[in-house]
């Protein structure tokens, strides 16, 4: 079965050398999950992936894929800084 494989950020490095876009083909046999794919045909150690999703729907490392599956992957992500809001209004 075929499935389409998306990883995003830092989990790009993991593409196969020369990948230009970041639309990966993945031929598995039927019964492969989630896990499975991640482990055994792209190498990426499942601590290195924050959320995965298939066909738009957040996904567990044992959901089982199907054919014509759309898989996103997407490491931790940090950054910027929330500011609490003031409790008053400033008067101008």
């Amino acid at each position: 079965m075929k499935v389409i494989v998306r990883v995003y950020a830092t989990l790009r490095r993991f593409m196969p050398e020369g990948k230009a876009d970041n639309d990966l083909e993945i031929d598995l046999p039927p019964g492969t999950s989630v896990g499975k794919l991640l482990e055994n045909y792209l190498q990426i150690p499942t601590d290195a992936v924050k959320v995965v999703f298939v066909n738009g729907r957040h996904a567990e490392l044992d959901q089982i894929l199907n054919e014509g599956d759309r898989v996103g992957i997407f490491p931790p992500v940090a950054g910027g800084q929330v500011k609490p809001l003031p409790s008053e209004r400033c008067s101008l």
